[in-house]
């Protein structure tokens, strides 16, 4: 699974650590922008089966620049705004709700 936010320093990092250990699962995250800490590559987009968007606009950047990455990939956008800290009890709580029922069963 890949998270992806716009500078890959609160919301997206969170979701990668707090499903890193899900059974079955691999996670990354990355941004879109381009002082992001980890930059989305095709690549990444290349590699994952599942992809998190925080928002629709990520989703609008991500169609406009990585179009040709994303054919048959399933993109799903969970509403969540930059309103958080990394980690912060509220986001993990929030990720859990929106993308626990995305996870493979056990």
């Amino acid at each position: 699974m890949l998270f992806i936010c716009a500078r890959n320093r609160l919301r997206s990092p969170t979701a990668e650590r707090v499903f890193a250990q899900s059974p079955g699962v691999e996670t990354a995250s990355a941004g879109l922008n381009p002082d992001a800490d980890n930059p989305l590559t095709p690549e990444l987009l290349d590699w994952a089966d599942l992809i998190f968007v925080m928002e629709r606009a990520h989703r609008s950047k991500l169609a406009a620049r990585f179009k040709s990455h994303l054919r048959g990939k399933r993109v799903i956008c969970l509403e969540i705004s930059d309103d958080y800290a990394f980690m912060a009890p509220d986001l993990v709580q929030l990720l859990r709700a929106r993308v626990s029922r995305h996870l493979p069963s056990s």
